[in-house]
């Protein structure tokens, strides 16, 4: 069931489309249930589906084909690491394993107080500021180093 604040939200978004044309806001649903509870549930998708009354696979397909999505329960801090090859020539390797050690956790898997979760993440268009990262899709770390990466961890916790 989609909370009143996400309906509104959802509400919000779809004036942007024509009437007709509900399942244009479907990525928008989406991001705004995922934001809402955290990771989408086969059935919050259902209940996005639902309510724009499209096909549940619709709206499927969309939540499985970007990788913004999260399909299963991830840390209260997605943090997301290009690894793409101009990242890649920048050192983002070694910005990984810092965060694999100092984290504990290998990509796709949350650290035990629930607080991080480590994502291999495809090209984010700032490739000028590479090595970059982001934090729940919403926030975008770029020139990082080391040292860089301890501060934001530090802010996160």
């Amino acid at each position: 069931m989609l909370s009143k604040e996400s309906i509104e939200k959802i509400e919000y978004e779809l004036t942007k489309y024509p009437e007709d044309q509900r399942r244009a806001a479907v990525m928008s649903a989406l991001r705004i249930v995922q934001t809402e509870k955290g990771w989408l549930s086969p059935e919050s998708i259902s209940d996005v589906a639902q309510y724009l009354g499209i096909p549940e696979i619709a709206a499927l397909e969309v939540a499985t084909f970007y990788n913004m999505y999260d399909l299963e329960p991830v840390g209260e801090h997605k943090i997301t690491i290009c690894t793409n090859i101009s990242c890649m020539l920048r050192n983002s390797d070694e910005i990984v394993e810092h965060l694999q050690k100092k984290l504990g956790v290998g990509f796709n898997e949350v650290t035990k107080d629930g607080k991080f979760c480590l994502k291999e993440g495809e090209c984010m268009g700032a490739c000028g500021g590479a090595p970059l990262m982001s934090v729940n899709n919403t926030k975008m770390h770029e020139f990082l180093t080391v040292e860089k990466v301890d501060e934001i961890l530090k802010e996160l916790e």
